[in-house]
């Protein structure tokens, strides 16, 4: 029997379009509701999928200007309260 090769799922890699980016965000509002982190998470994939230089120059923040709320938010949400 031969070994089956697994990776990790990428979100990232299936937002191909403007309309992908809205139908995945609109999934994820929905399933999220109130979860910041799980709408923060949407938010960095999405920047995942359109490149992070391509995000800061449409916002004309630097990259790690963009990273930095998406690392910040992502580490609060790991600290039970």
């Amino acid at each position: 029997m031969s070994k089956v090769k697994i990776r990790p799922w990428n979100s990232a890699e299936h937002l191909q379009s403007e309309e992908d980016i809205v139908a995945y965000l609109e999934a994820c509002l929905e399933e999220g509701g109130d979860d910041a982190a799980f709408i923060v998470h949407a938010l960095g994939v999405i920047a995942r999928a359109q490149g992070m230089a391509a995000l800061a120059r449409k916002t004309g923040l630097t990259r790690k200007g963009c990273t930095k709320p998406y690392r910040i938010v992502e580490i609060r949400a790991s600290v039970p309260y």
